[in-house]
């Protein structure tokens, strides 16, 4: 395993937990993944740490869990066809972050990290309040002050402290690089690709699940990083020579902030009109997706695309879904919308569902 700088090369440092490389403030990304070894895979481990062997963390660090993975993949009908949802708001703190969120305090502790700071429109604030809890780790959480209140409330409970920014969730993210500037550790779920190798279960345990690769899966996406965990967690699996293809990747917005579909679908200059718009979807309300390149170049190999959703389009995505008994917030109807779009992308057809309806104000 190796991570680098994706800008200079320089490998990641050997010490302390910079957000960006420090000689050229470049994006750290890995080289390669850690490798999947189906024979290293141990089931008597509970959710995520079954693949703890591609997680690249120090064998001596230890695994901050709450119970993370394992998810159910179920059946429904939707569009004129059947498809599978993987509700990821049953994981502890109500979303998938709780996969990358587990490994990166993993790798926060085995660097002696004792407190920190994070940015996050309310998903990734919780699940890193909940991690740093469980790790014992003094947290700060910058949200925007329009963040649902059951997430800023969630944040709250678990002991971490809540600093609301006014504006857009672009300032918050430039409040808490202030933060980091003036010596804060910066737990980013947007900069550190520790995340992503907890990302790549939901590949292995989708494979698992279905018994073979699904056609076709849709995720949101803000920064992309989860879309980009499950796709190289498909690509491992290819590696290891378990699987022969991979499935198409699709990634969903909302119109009102869609920076990666319009730079899909209209090359570089899609994005100059892009805006940071208000949006049912407060999950993927980012204007610069730090995942970007790497998340379209990845769409683009296995033959996805990326959509985007209309406004008046997302509740009632968001209430079909509940009258089928998954009660999610905004921002994970965007996958159920996708399907009413391209009601026709290679079965079987995996839906995953980012955060629970609890957390939402609507």
């Amino acid at each position: 395993m190796t991570i680098s700088c994706t800008n200079c090369h320089r490998p990641y440092p050997e010490t302390g937990v910079p957000y960006k490389c420090p000689v050229c403030g470049g994006v750290f990304d890995f080289v390669d993944m850690p490798a999947l070894d189906p024979a290293q895979v141990d089931a008597r481990l509970p959710g995520i740490w079954r693949y703890r062997h591609t997680f690249g963390l120090p064998e001596d660090a230890p695994a901050v869990t709450l119970g993370e993975g394992g998810t159910p993949l179920l059946k429904a009908k939707g569009f004129g066809r059947e498809v599978y949802l993987k509700p990821e708001y049953m994981n502890p703190s109500g979303a998938f972050k709780d996969r990358g969120m587990a490994v990166l305090t993993s790798f926060l502790l085995a660097r002696g990290v004792t407190e920190a700071v994070e940015d996050s429109s309310g998903n990734a604030g919780a699940s890193f309040g909940a991690y740093a809890a469980r790790a014992g780790i003094r947290a700060r959480v910058f949200v925007p002050d329009s963040a649902s209140g059951p997430k800023r409330r969630q944040i709250g409970a678990y002991g971490s402290e809540v600093v609301r920014i006014l504006g857009k969730r672009s300032d918050v993210a430039d409040a808490v690089k202030q933060a980091a500037e003036a010596g804060a550790v910066y737990a980013s779920h947007a900069y550190l690709p520790f995340i992503l190798p907890g990302y790549a279960t939901l590949a292995y345990e989708i494979f698992e699940q279905l018994g073979g690769l699904p056609g076709t899966v849709v995720a949101p996406c803000g920064q992309g990083s989860l879309l980009l965990g499950i796709g190289r967690g498909f690509e491992n699996l290819r590696r290891a020579g378990v699987t022969s293809g991979m499935p198409r990747l699709v990634g969903v917005q909302a119109m009102a902030c869609a920076p990666l579909w319009a730079v899909f679908n209209m090359g570089p200059a899609g994005g100059q009109w892009v805006t940071e718009g208000v949006t049912a979807a407060e999950g993927v309300r980012v204007r610069f997706p730090v995942w970007g390149d790497a998340v379209l170049r990845i769409v683009g190999q296995s033959g996805g695309t990326m959509i985007a959703a209309e406004e008046d389009r997302i509740l009632p995505a968001r209430d079909h879904l509940a009258r089928l008994g998954f009660h999610v917030e905004p921002t994970s109807a965007l996958a159920w919308e996708a399907l009413r779009q391209a009601p026709d992308m290679p079965g079987p057809v995996v839906l995953v569902l980012t955060g629970a309806g609890l957390k939402s104000d609507l």
